[in-house]
């Protein structure tokens, strides 16, 4: 696959003779064209797209994480009522999940948005999208009217719905995009 080369005047081409390969040039992948170490490549058309689309992305994907974690670490209790609602977790766990889920969303949003730990942030934002959106459709299923406590701790507004759902799988879609392009092109997989 296409990586990030820094290509540096003292770099050493496979017979351990000095390369004069550009001074200290940086170059950017082509991520359609796999190339090995000593190619240089360049950005250039879809490939800048993506690249931007990703960006754009991560940014809304790790505004929406933040966001979500805000009220429900603000209010502990509250949130703790809403995960109780959804009756699947043990009573036992349901204290621990109210506490350390905000936690995590929050820690999530902060790496998408800075672009560190990447191919963990986005499995995990993944993962967390399909047990949130399995929880939703679970609660409808059984007939269960219960408030989302997706981005509020406030259970005066409606259940969750079909359209929560669609929402959230919208989301989905985001975090698959963006962990594919992290785990399948190596400029994202350093960070």
């Amino acid at each position: 696959m296409g990586q990030m080369v820094m290509v540096d005047k003292k770099k050493m081409d496979a017979d351990g003779e000095k390369a004069s390969i550009n001074d200290n040039k940086q170059t950017w992948p082509d991520l359609d064209t796999p190339n090995n170490e000593n190619e240089t490549v360049h950005f250039h058309g879809k490939n800048n797209l993506n690249n931007i689309l990703t960006c754009v992305l991560r940014i809304i994907m790790g505004a929406v994480f933040l966001y979500a974690s805000y009220d429900k670490i603000l209010n502990p209790e509250a949130f703790a009522k809403a995960v109780y609602s959804y009756q699947i977790l043990p009573d036992t766990l349901v204290n621990f999940v109210a506490i350390s889920l905000p936690w995590l969303e929050f820690l999530l949003g902060f790496c998408l948005i800075t672009g560190i730990w990447l191919p963990g942030t986005t499995i995990m934002i993944t993962l967390l999208m399909t047990i949130f959106i399995g929880a939703m459709i679970f609660n409808m299923s059984r007939g269960l009217n219960i408030h989302c406590g997706c981005f509020s701790t406030d259970i005066t507004q409606g259940p969750a719905g079909t359209g929560t759902v669609i929402r959230d799988i919208a989301f989905l879609m985001c975090s698959i995009y963006l962990t594919l392009r992290v785990l399948c092109f190596s400029e994202f997989k350093s960070t």
